[in-house]
C-alpha cells in the first residue's frame, strides 16, 4: 500500500490494518501477539520488524507494565481533578528566595525534592524567567559548593528513616557519583563485613545504614559533622545508605559515643582478610606516624610534631600501615602515647599475623629512623621480618664518611617510577649497632639532593642495592597518603578530643580511602592519583535517579571523564545490591550536562 498517499489513512477500513505512526504500529503488533495469539514470526513479517527487534519490543513492553513509575505505554490518561497550581505561592516564594542566593535551576530542584514538593526543572525555570532573573555567571565547583553551603533559607529536612524504595525519581547535585562505588562494596563483600561487625545500631537505623552514613560523608568530601548538615538535603547520599536522607549532626555525634577500640580493630582485621584474599597486599608494608591536631583546650593530649605546621602541637598521634603496590591502608590506630610509641611496630605485626606466628606473607617493614628503637629492630629480626629504615647519623659517622677516598664510593643508576633515573654514590659495609646485638647492613648514599649522606640500614644482606633503594623511596608514598588524609578527608578538623571517637573517624577514613583505591585499580592512568583528584574528575557530578520496582537507574550528567567512568562500570551493570532490596543497579549517561 502506498503510505505516502494521505487519502488512504482517512479510510476507516485501512486505519487499523495499516498503521502509519511508530507508536500505532507497535500497539497493533503487540496486540496481535499478546491478545490474538499470532506467532512472533508472523507479526514481525507483517509489521516490518526483524524477529530479534520484535522480541526486544515485547521485552520492553513487559518491563513498562511491571514498573509502577512508568507512564501508560500507548494512551494518554487524563488525571482527574485540577492540574497542579501553586495557589498559596509557597513554592514560588521559595524558588525566588533560593534564586536570590544564586542557586541554579538543578540546585533548586534537588533541594525541593527533599521537601514535600514534587515539581519539574521546567516549572522552576518558568518561575525564574517570569520573575525576570538573569542567567547566573559561570562559576567553578568551589564557588557553587560555597553557594549551597551558605544558603540562608531555612529548609527542614525530613526525619531520617529506612527508604522503602517505592517507585520514584529525584534529582541530586554533585553527590550522585558516590553511588558508583556501591558495586565495589558488593564486589568485595564489604557489606557483609559491616553486617558482621561489632558496631552498634539504633532503633530506627540499622547497622549497615549507620556505617554507610558515615562512609557517604567521607566519600563526598564533607568537612566535618558539626560544620553543617546540608547533606540532609541530598537524596543520593541517603540512597547510598538506604535512607530517605542522611541523619542530622546530633545522630553522628551520639553514635560514635558507643564505639570502642575493640570494635574498630575487629573491623580492620576483617578488612585485612579481604585485602589478603583479593591479592591486594604485597610482601611489604610502609609505616609512618602522623599527628592529628585538636584546637580545643583539653590538657590531656600530648604534644606531637606536626610536619604541616612545623612545630609541636597538642594532638593525637596516629599510625598508618600502607601497601606500596595497591595503595591500600591496612591498619590505623589513634590510641598512641609517647610511652608506647616505639612498640607500635610490634603491635602491627601482631595485628597482621594474628594467631599465626609462622605466617611469612609479610617480609618487609619500611619506616623512618624515629619509628622504633634498635631493641625492637632485633625483635623483628627474631620474628623473621626484614626491615628497611634510616640510621640516625651523628657527627662522628658523617665525619668518617667524608674522609673516605673517592675510590671507596661506587656509582649506581636507580630508575624512578616516572621512567627517569638518577645516579647515586654508594658506600656499603657491615656495622655493629648498640642494642641490636648483631652486624647489620649499612648503605651510605650521596647525590640524592641532601647535603649530608643518608644512611639506610637493613637486616637483608641478599637484596640488590637497586631494589633496596627503590623499596625505601616508595615509603614516601605513605607520607603522601597522610597528607591526603589531612587535606581531602579533613583530618586536621576533628571536632572531638575523645581519642576513641577520633579513632572511629579514622577507621571510616581508611575505609573511604580504600574504596577509592579499589575504584582506580582498573582505571588505567589514574591509579597514582589522589583521592581528591579521583573525586573531582569522576564522582563529583550531578544527575537524577529513577527507582522502579526492580531497578535503580543512575543517570549521570555529561562530563569530561564520564566515558571512562561508564566503561569501568560496564562490568557492574545490572548487579544486585543486597541492602537495597536486591534491586538491579544501572548507570547511564544523561542527555544534559
Amino acid at each position: 500500500m502506498d503510505k505516502t498517499n494521505p487519502n488512504i489513512r482517512l479510510q476507516p477500513q485501512n486505519y487499523f490494518s495499516n498503521p502509519y505512526s511508530t507508536t500505532h504500529r507497535q500497539y497493533e503488533a503487540l496486540r496481535a501477539f499478546f491478545h490474538e495469539g499470532v506467532s512472533a514470526e508472523c507479526v514481525a513479517k507483517s509489521f516490518g520488524y526483524t524477529l530479534s527487534a520484535f522480541y526486544s519490543l515485547t521485552r520492553d513492553f513487559k518491563n513498562k507494565l511491571q514498573d509502577k513509575i512508568s507512564e501508560e505505554p500507548f494512551f494518554r490518561i487524563n488525571k482527574q481533578g485540577r492540574k497542579f497550581k501553586d495557589v498559596t505561592g509557597e513554592i514560588r516564594n521559595l524558588i525566588i528566595a533560593l534564586r536570590k542566593q544564586h542557586l541554579s535551576v538543578p540546585d533548586i530542584k534537588a533541594l525541593l525534592d527533599t521537601q514535600k514538593y514534587k515539581i519539574s526543572e521546567r516549572y522552576v525555570f518558568s518561575v525564574i524567567k517570569k520573575e525576570g532573573f538573569s542567567r547566573l555567571p559561570r562559576r567553578d565547583n568551589k564557588d557553587r559548593e560555597d553557594t549551597r553551603v551558605n544558603i540562608k533559607e531555612k529548609l527542614s529536612a525530613a526525619k531520617s528513616e529506612e527508604l522503602q524504595l517505592d517507585p520514584e525519581q529525584f534529582s541530586t547535585e554533585n553527590s550522585i557519583g558516590i553511588l558508583c562505588l556501591l558495586p565495589y562494596i558488593k564486589e568485595y563483600g564489604l557489606d557483609v563485613i559491616i553486617q558482621k561487625s561489632l558496631y552498634p545500631e539504633t532503633k530506627t537505623i540499622n547497622k549497615i545504614s549507620s556505617i554507610l552514613s558515615f562512609l557517604a560523608l567521607k566519600l563526598s568530601n564533607i568537612r566535618r559533622y558539626n560544620a553543617d548538615d546540608l547533606w540532609c538535603m541530598d537524596r543520593a547520599l541517603g540512597l547510598f545508605a538506604k535512607l530517605n536522607v542522611l541523619p542530622k549532626t546530633g545522630w553522628f555525634s551520639s553514635y560514635s559515643h558507643r564505639i570502642t577500640r575493640r570494635m574498630n580493630i575487629d573491623f580492620l582485621k576483617n578488612l585485612h582478610e579481604v585485602w589478603r584474599q583479593k591479592g591486594l597486599l604485597s610482601d611489604t608494608m610502609n609505616l609512618d606516624f602522623t599527628s592529628i591536631p585538636y584546637w580545643g583546650d583539653d590538657s590531656h593530649l600530648e604534644n606531637n610534631w606536626s610536619g604541616k605546621r612545623h612545630k609541636a602541637l597538642a594532638s593525637m598521634l596516629a599510625v598508618l600501615a600502607q601497601d606500596p603496590d595497591s595503595g591500600i591502608i591496612d591498619y590505623g590506630d589513634v590510641n598512641i602515647r609517647h610511652n608506647n610509641q616505639s612498640k607500635v611496630i610490634l603491635e602491627f605485626l601482631d595485628f597482621y599475623r594474628g594467631n599465626n606466628e609462622n605466617d611469612q606473607t609479610l617480609k618487609y617493614l619500611v619506616f623512618d629512623s624515629k619509628f622504633t628503637t634498635y631493641q625492637n629492630l632485633r625483635k623483628l629480626e627474631d620474628r623473621n621480618i626484614k626491615f628497611i629504615t634510616i640510621r640516625r647519623r651523628d657527627a662522628t659517622i658523617v665525619d668518617e664518611l667524608e674522609k673516605l677516598p673517592p675510590s671507596q664510593w661506587r656509582k649506581i643508576h636507580v630508575m624512578n617510577a616516572n621512567g627517569k633515573g638518577r645516579t647515586l654514590k654508594i658506600f656499603e659495609k657491615k656495622v655493629a649497632i648498640k642494642d641490636y646485638g648483631k652486624f647489620i647492613r649499612q648503605v651510605a648514599i650521596t647525590g640524592h639532593g641532601k647535603i649530608k649522606p643518608a644512611l639506610i640500614i637493613t637486616n637483608d644482606f641478599d637484596i640488590k642495592l637497586e631494589s633496596l633503594l627503590r623499596k625505601y623511596s616508595r615509603r614516601w608514598i605513605v607520607e603522601k597518603e597522610i597528607s591526603e588524609q589531612i587535606e581531602f578527608f579533613h583530618f586536621n578538623r576533628v571536632s572531638s578530643s575523645m581519642v576513641i571517637k577520633v579513632d572511629f573517624d579514622f577507621t571510616m577514613t581508611i575505609l573511604a580511602h580504600n574504596l577509592y583505591r579499589l575504584f582506580t585499580l582498573n582505571l588505567t592512568g589514574y591509579s597514582h592519583q589522589t583521592d581528591a583528584s579521583i573525586f573531582r574528575k569522576f564522582l563529583y557530578n550531578s544527575g537524577n535517579v529513577v527507582i522502579t520496582s526492580k531497578n535503580i537507574e543512575v543517570n549521570l550528567k555529561k562530563k569530561r571523564n564520564l566515558p571512562a567512568l561508564l566503561e569501568e562500570l560496564e562490568r557492574f551493570q545490572g548487579q544486585r545490591i543486597p541492602w537495597l532490596d536486591n534491586r538491579r543497579l544501572f548507570f547511564h549517561g544523561a542527555t544534559t550536562s
